[in-house]
């Protein structure tokens, strides 16, 4: 048998939806590099058969009010006399058919799966559930069940419901872990895609820790397992019969399976259930911390080797590092042990924490790694907390006001002091301190940056400025240290505070 031959039968053999162990071994020319394992079991029949009876279809009903609300479509003006007129009048006011404004049922299907067969638990997304007013729970055998809602996630898009179980023997699965999934293992998707309830669909981990930018958590399961409309809140099983995914989005222009659905991880999901059955909403860590990507130039401006971490750009007043544990221009690469190769994995590694555990985050401080030891507040609490200050306060000194003095121009800004005649001219909150830019010139690499008339620096390369004297001293040195790129602090006309990188070439 050739290397050709070998191609052709796996070729098949994934087509056919089912993989044969190739045992004997086959002299391959050393012109091929790949090699092929058979990777696969030769049927899932009966991996189906063990979880198809966990797997439900969750069917819901909301009332929506019908042609007389927002949005209805208004009957056309005809001409007097058209011969249509009888026909429209007939059909916009009886559409509707009943006298609360034309209100109607709207039902919808979806996919769960039960965790707790005593007690009745099922699974699935909150966009599933979201706005019903009844939840139905058809089971594999033609059993209904009404059920009610435990508690619900939009952050995730994760529910969790409640059947009452008795006189009837549920079948359960449970979660398996989510981290040991590698791209190119085999998974199995069980949903009610388009009202078919129970339909099983084979494929492979495409893509792991996908972002889709459909959350703040988003670390997404990529697979080729068909996954359709209906087929939302449904199981993604691995080979052992363990949910390692919860079936929720896909990407497809015709609404049809083209080969890219996305699972929630069980890594994220478990944690999420167990909450919302313990207290029926979320508990998550909270560090208090405004965060921005680090980027080439930043990570040039405060020294780093290489670009990653979270970059602080403010810190909450009132949250769990108020206290300048933490502070603006901070970058953080570690938290608890996990390394932080990016912004987006810091909120999702925090959320993930026991409100109230005290654990060491490990930072970078002007160029220098040191420790420190944090406890982290609750994410539930602190929401109200930030955007109701609008922003943060680092604390940190800002060093005394100088006399005024004339404006300056430096790196396509002109800079002036920061009085009670600039704070009325550009609406400056009282608390923000620093020095504020009064003009940019067009096509300047301040320009570039999105920097505004109103902003206020508050710091250069991480030290405080007060007069337009301080940033030209800044500057200058900078220069003389060889640096390509300035790093600003600046601040909003309320505060709120980002980090802007600006080439001094």
């Amino acid at each position: 048998m050739t290397s050709n031959t070998i191609l052709r039968v796996a070729r098949r053999t994934f087509i056919a939806g089912a993989a044969a162990l190739l045992v004997s071994a086959v002299a391959v020319p050393s012109f091929v590099t790949p090699t092929f394992a058979a990777d696969g079991p030769a049927s899932v029949a009966d991996l189906a058969e063990g979880v198809l009876g966990a797997v439900v279809n969750i069917s819901t009903s909301q009332t929506v009010k019908g042609t007389e609300g927002p949005g209805a479509v208004p009957m056309p003006q005809l001409p007097e006399g058209s011969p249509f007129q009888d026909f429209f009048d007939d059909f916009f006011k009886n559409r509707g058919g009943d006298k609360d404004n034309g209100a109607q049922k709207v039902q919808s299907l979806g996919s769960g799966f039960v965790i707790d067969a005593e007690q009745g638990i099922v699974v699935t997304n909150n966009h599933v559930i979201a706005d019903a007013d009844d939840i139905e729970v058809n089971f594999s055998d033609g059993i209904t069940l009404k059920a009610t809602l435990v508690g619900t996630d939009t952050k995730t898009d994760v529910a969790v419901l409640k059947v009452d179980p008795k006189g009837h023997k549920l079948t359960a699965v449970k979660f398996g872990d989510s981290t040991k999934m590698r791209v190119g293992d085999w998974v199995m998707a069980v949903g009610n895609p388009f009202g078919l309830g129970g339909t099983v669909t084979v494929g492979i981990v495409s893509a792991r820790n996908r972002d889709i930018n459909s959350g703040p958590y988003d670390d997404f399961i990529q697979t080729d397992a068909a996954i359709n409309r209906g087929n939302s809140g449904g199981p993604l099983f691995n080979s052992a019969g363990e949910v390692i995914g919860i079936n929720t989005a896909i990407i497809s222009p015709s609404g049809g399976s083209i080969g890219i659905g996305f699972s929630i991880p069980s890594q994220l999901a478990s944690g999420v259930v167990d909450q919302l059955r313990q207290f029926g909403e979320t508990r998550r860590g909270w560090l208090g911390v405004r965060i921005q990507p680090v980027t080439d130039d930043i990570a040039e401006s405060l020294g780093m080797a290489t670009a990653k971490g979270a970059l602080v750009a403010g810190v909450i007043k009132g949250g769990p590092v108020d206290n300048g544990t933490i502070q603006a221009g901070d970058v953080i690469i570690k938290f608890d042990g996990k390394d932080i190769h990016e912004m987006r994995d810091l909120p999702r590694v925090v959320a993930e924490s026991p409100v109230g555990k005290a654990v060491d985050v490990l930072i970078v401080r002007k160029g220098v790694e040191q420790t420190v030891k944090v406890t982290l507040g609750r994410l539930e609490d602190g929401e109200k907390l930030a955007s109701g200050e609008d922003g943060s306060n680092t604390d940190q000194d800002k060093g005394d006001k100088a006399p005024a003095v004339s404006t300056a121009s430096v790196l396509g800004m002109t800079v002036g002091e920061l009085n009670d005649e600039t704070r009325k001219k550009f609406s400056i909150a009282a608390d923000v301190s620093g020095v504020v830019i009064t003009d940019v010139t067009k096509d300047s690499a301040a320009a570039e940056r999105g920097i505004q008339p109103g902003e206020v620096i508050t710091e250069i390369a991480q030290e405080s400025v007060a007069t337009p004297k301080d940033v030209m001293d800044r500057i200058g040195a900078l220069k003389e240290q060889g640096r390509k790129n300035a790093l600003l602090m600046l601040a909003s006309k309320t505060g709120e505070l980002r980090f802007v990188t600006i080439r001094m070439d």
